[in-house]
């Protein structure tokens, strides 16, 4: 008999989403809802028992079975509700993942609980400040947000996370190609505005360092434009590649044209060379426009 409950009943008028997730994850888990006194519940990917099925932890859920699926990593390094102590008082991370080479010191920590993203990244903070840990997640389901804690004051965005068979310097020494820029637009992929991404960057990178914040955006936004300009025939080279390839209603929907730039070792990787034209600015600075330089502004529409 299948259950009375789906993800979109339970998740109604809540801050939670999923369209950061596949429909086949969705469909998945949903299918593993279990229906009890007119209450919902799920056998837990991690803790192997049954719990209830409130928004949060549908998120939960489909995030872990990512850790798994996606990034391979193996359930015996993942905890959910881990302890984070705070002097006397002792708080639980969503989820942890442990470092790999010593299995008791947390290596990421994803907050879930909180769904609007000024307390969950606050909360997050907290967490990764206390642990040490150096990679931290939020997510709502319909945005996420990645960071490489760099000190206490600074949580520097990422792309992504790293694999279980990748390192956080990999993740840091990436370089962002036309293709690249394409595959991890931040605006699709992350579920946010431009107004959002770069507002968030205003607040965690320049707030404190001592400079004029509109002064400093005007002048990398400025570089960001330049350097895209001064790509356009690379892009227009990938351009013509890809029209040759696909067909028109491939190329206008995102997630196809996505897969087949993931899949297709032919496609020529040209190069959008984000130092180009860059002049050093402070360590601040670059921390800045190399968030900026995962998307593109030209391209939106």
């Amino acid at each position: 008999m299948s259950s009375i409950f789906t993800f979109a009943s339970i998740l109604k008028d809540s801050n939670y989403s999923l369209s950061l997730f596949t429909e086949s994850e969705i469909k998945d888990l949903e299918s593993k809802i279990i229906s009890k006194d007119e209450k919902a519940y799920i056998n837990c990917i991690i803790r192997n028992k049954e719990i209830s099925l409130k928004p949060e932890e549908i998120i939960r859920q489909l995030y872990a079975a990512k850790l798994i699926d996606k990034y391979g990593y193996p359930k015996n390094r993942i905890k959910f509700e881990h302890p984070v102590s705070f002097g006397r008082e002792v708080k639980s991370a969503d989820i942890v993942v442990f470092d790999k080479d010593r299995p008791t010191i947390e290596y990421i920590i994803v907050e879930v609980k909180k769904p609007k993203l000024k307390e969950g990244k606050e909360q997050l903070k907290s967490y990764c400040n206390a642990t040490g840990a150096p990679i931290g997640v939020w997510t709502n389901g319909g945005q996420i947000s990645h960071y490489n804690r760099k000190d206490p004051n600074i949580f520097a965005d990422i792309t992504d996370i790293p694999k279980e068979d990748q390192t956080l310097e990999d993740i840091l020494k990436e370089q962002f190609t036309w293709r690249d820029i394409i595959i991890r637009d931040k605006i699709p992929n992350e579920g946010k505005s431009l107004k959002d991404i770069i507002t968030e960057m205003e607040d965690e990178v320049l707030a404190n360092a001592g400079v004029d914040v509109f002064e400093e955006v005007f002048k990398l936004i400025f570089v960001k434009l330049y350097d895209e300009y001064k790509s356009q025939n690379d892009k227009t080279v990938l351009d013509s590649i890809l029209h040759a390839q696909l067909t028109e209603p491939e190329y206008s929907d995102y997630e196809k044209l996505k897969e087949f730039l993931k899949s297709d070792g032919t496609v020529l990787k040209v190069s959008l060379n984000f130092s180009r034209v860059f002049v050093p600015l402070g360590s601040i600075n670059k921390v800045f426009y190399r968030d900026l330089c995962k998307f593109s502004f030209l391209s939106q529409s």
